[in-house]
């Protein structure tokens, strides 16, 4: 059996009926709605605890029944194989609440921002870049999540060399946050007469969106500059007659957007650089609290390869935990969540382990 903090479980079931108590005898509308979403987050943990402790109750009278001298041996028989069964309900119901009880990455439930940026490989890395973006994209509306690009320079031939877009909807960032990384393609290009198999690369990169209030970004520390994106290197130039190119003083982080409307590239531009300080002060305090260790699956260094994806092979190994899928193709369109669902699985264990909730 699994070893649970049950001093810790029985806090959140009386919070979690205070809060319902509270909510049943009305309160303020600002109240309420604080109330109510505390209320969801500590809601399935609790509905776990009760079926636990209900399941638990049963295989002690279960026990009962069995220890019971003057239960026959039909009887008895049944008994065990009941007891059986509660034993692996219970077993399943304490896994279940180990993870409830992980600590919880406050980003999880926000939208993303990504960005993908064509690396070493030319004109086969910006094509790649393209792959990754459609992949994403093939991903999120299984996901049912809301897909739009916000820019996007294309690559010579096809692809892009830069793309970023948003990606909307429940839990987006607890599901891409791993994505983020160098992802390596391996293939023969089209152009390629001696079908020799080239190398090239791609980096990615997922922030949780930021709010006004998450990132203070005042004025006197930004400079905004104007520009006519004309020419060689203006984003969308056949689109455009503008684009807002924002630096960060204090970071130097510079946005450029362009897009139709100067109000809107603003917007947007501030919408990254939001995204961007965000990250940057997660990163901040995730090296703070991990001075000896690392809980993420990998380091979340953008030059960290994470992935290659081998398509005269067909197949596709995610470096960090050692997976390898032999289906490239479905992958590609799309296809992510067993990938995604074992990183997310090895991330658990290593937190498991780490604060000592591994049995």
């Amino acid at each position: 059996m699994i070893s649970l903090p049950r001093d810790r479980m029985d806090q959140l079931v009386k919070r979690f009926d205070m809060l319902e108590a509270q909510m049943a005898a009305g309160h303020d509308p600002h109240a309420y709605v604080k109330m109510a979403s505390e209320y969801a987050d500590l809601k399935d943990m609790v509905f776990k605890v009760r079926e636990l402790r209900a399941a638990e109750q049963e295989l002690a009278d279960l026990d009962v029944m069995l220890a019971d001298k003057d239960t026959d041996a039909e009887m008895r028989g049944l008994v065990e194989g009941e007891a059986d069964a509660v034993r692996e309900r219970i077993e399943a119901l304490q896994k279940d609440i180990q993870i409830l009880l992980l600590p919880k990455d406050a980003a999880d439930a926000r939208s993303a921002i990504l960005e993908i940026r064509a690396g070493t490989g030319g004109d086969e890395a910006a094509l790649f870049a393209g792959d990754l973006y459609r992949m994403y994209e093939r991903y999120a509306a299984e996901q049912g999540w809301r897909f739009e690009t916000v820019s996007a320079s294309e690559g010579e031939v096809g692809g892009f060399k830069e793309i970023i877009a948003t990606v909307s909807g429940k839990g987006v960032f607890a599901k891409l946050k791993f994505e983020s990384g160098a992802h390596r393609v391996q293939r023969v290009p089209e152009t390629e007469a001696g079908g020799r198999i080239h190398t090239s690369a791609a980096t990615v990169a997922v922030l949780p969106e930021a709010e006004e209030v998450d990132i203070e970004v005042r004025p006197e520390d930004i400079r905004i500059d104007t520009m006519r994106a004309s020419g060689a290197g203006g984003q969308h130039v056949n689109t455009t007659d503008s684009a807002v190119r924002i630096t960060h003083i204090p970071s130097g982080i510079v946005v450029v957007q362009a897009e139709k409307s100067q109000h809107q590239n603003r917007a947007r531009a501030l919408q990254i650089l939001r995204a961007r300080l965000y990250d940057m002060e997660r990163s901040r305090a995730d090296d703070a609290r991990s001075q000896s260790r690392k809980l993420q699956v990998g380091s979340g260094d953008r030059s960290e390869r994470i992935r290659t994806y081998n398509f005269p092979q067909g197949r596709v190994t995610d470096h960090r935990i050692n997976l390898t899928l032999y289906k490239l193709d479905r992958v590609m369109m799309g296809e992510l969540d067993e990938i995604i669902s074992a990183l997310i699985a090895d991330h658990q264990s290593k937190l498991l382990a780490d604060i000592g909730l591994d049995g």
